[in-house]
């Protein structure tokens, strides 16, 4: 069977696409209403119209691209299903070539048999993203684009689906292509330059060349500065809840997820090890992480799971400290204990946002409310069990992601690869400028020019390896 990265080899050698026909599942494996099977290729069309018997006894290869036909799949006298056939022609379709969608009833039986059908008749299992590669390869989409799609697919909260949208449409790499083209336009006059360096003429205008670099430079920069929110948006932000045993980190989690997802006692001590869950808060993803109460202990397993707590906290972009607001009143020590730990925490890291809960104010006079902000500065009231103050906590862990770019639609950088490939590109472009700065011959500014276009090139796929392509597309879904 054919790996992707073979595939990949295989069409930059030949500097062509595969011209064999793929098919794959294109909707989960299991049981549903429907199941959807997807063929791609130049044969895509008359392989299908081999075995399906329309209800109107129309030819499916003689029909429009972008049509649905109603039928059943039938070899010989067997009928495998009655089915709705979508074709799409090339270059109008996905993947820019003949594409053929079979929508089955979803049992896994009839799956399987109309997959098998066709894997015996002239068609091959796709690998892993092989749709989107051709698709790619033929010119459908750039590379950006095509992993936008699977960012699309695995998009969990509005913004991951709103910043994939923005990608998948081109937003991203628009911008890099019109940097790109103006770039190279200068660079073409710089190397003409340098086949009349005899004569000294210089066509590429410098005072327009240091503008488009300082323009190069603003965008690059804005760019690289998104990728803090776009991996925010992309991964979620780990919040760790510590504190006490007994002090409601349960209950607060269990409140934050709107659900009964951890076990809420009045014994100490009852949750031994994190717990996570994901919500969405203003369009982005918070992975809260319910930690084990720290406190000295002679349980074995109680101190696993205090070691762990201090773990998650160091993995943590924003930690929840809580403490009981009745206790911290009654109890000088416990006051003290508590304030203490707050500045353990600050100094420790003081890179992180801290969030300090007074919990189970429901217990509290309206005085004692008053007389607790006072003593504890920029501490937040919280009654994790009737709900009071929740929705000011959530308010408050969105204030530190800057959301702006996102309600603005700008656009924002989310994939690593782009992020490494905008440092490298933002490098060259800074040598270029310097060399400009000192009158550096054209010939090596020139060399400098040409890696700034690469990385951008790499970007968009106009320049790639065999390698690179091969390990994005695996990545992908079969079927996508």
């Amino acid at each position: 069977m054919f790996e992707l990265k073979d595939l990949v080899i295989f069409a930059a050698n030949h500097d062509m696409i595969p011209n064999d026909t793929i098919i794959a599942l294109a909707t989960p494996s299991g049981v549903g209403a429907i199941a959807v099977l997807r063929l791609s290729g130049k044969n895509a069309i008359s392989i299908v119209s081999e075995y399906f018997r329309s209800i109107n006894g129309k030819h499916l290869a003689d029909q429009k691209t972008h049509t649905i036909h109603l039928g059943h799949i039938v070899e010989e006298k067997k009928v495998y299903d009655q089915v709705l056939v979508s074709i799409f022609k090339t270059p109008h379709s996905y993947t820019g070539e003949n594409v053929v969608e079979i929508s089955c009833h979803g049992s896994h039986f009839i799956q399987q048999q109309i997959l098998q059908l066709f894997l015996k008749n002239g068609c091959r299992m796709a690998t892993s993203g092989e749709f989107t590669l051709r698709a790619f390869l033929n010119g459908k989409l750039d590379l950006s684009q095509a992993e936008a799609v699977a960012d699309l697919i695995a998009s969990d909260n509005e913004a991951s689906h709103q910043t994939a949208i923005n990608q998948m449409r081109g937003g991203f790499s628009s911008e890099i292509k019109k940097l790109r083209d103006e770039l190279l336009n200068f660079a073409s006059l710089m190397e003409l330059e340098l086949d009349f360096s005899e004569e000294d003429v210089e066509f590429a205008d410098r005072t327009q060349f240091k503008d488009l670099l300082k323009r190069i430079q603003d965008v690059l920069k804005s760019l690289i500065d998104s990728f803090a929110v776009g991996n925010v948006i992309k991964n979620g932000i780990p919040v760790a809840i510590i504190g006490e045993p007994n002090v409601g980190k349960s209950t607060l989690l269990n409140a934050l997820l709107n659900e009964e997802r951890a076990i809420v006692s009045e014994i100490a001590g009852t949750t031994r090890d994190t717990i996570e869950d994901e919500i969405s808060i203003g369009g982005i993803g918070f992975r809260f992480i319910d930690t084990a109460g720290i406190r000295k202990t002679k349980d074995i397993v109680e101190n696993i799971g205090i070691k762990r707590t201090f773990e998650k906290v160091g993995q943590a972009q924003i930690v929840i400290y809580l403490f009981e607001a009745d206790m911290f009143l009654q109890d000088n020590k416990k006051s003290n204990d508590v304030q203490m730990e707050v500045g353990k925490l600050k100094n420790k890291y003081p890179e992180k946002p801290l969030v300090v809960l007074a919990n189970k104010i429901d217990k509290l006079s309206d005085h004692d409310k008053e007389k607790l902000t006072t003593i504890f500065e920029d501490v937040h009231l919280l009654s994790a069990k009737s709900g009071i103050g929740v929705d000011e906590i959530k308010d408050r862990l969105l204030s530190y992601i800057n959301t702006g770019a996102i309600r603005n639609d700008e656009t924002i950088v989310t994939n690593t690869r782009h992020y490494d490939a905008l440092l490298k590109a933002l490098e060259e472009i800074q040598k270029v400028q310097l060399g400009m700065e000192n009158n550096v011959s054209g010939d090596l500014l020139a060399i400098d020019i040409r890696q700034a276009l690469y990385h951008f090139g790499e970007i968009t796929g106009e320049i790639s390896s065999d390698d690179l392509l091969g390990n994005i597309f695996a990545n992908f879904c079969i079927g996508k």
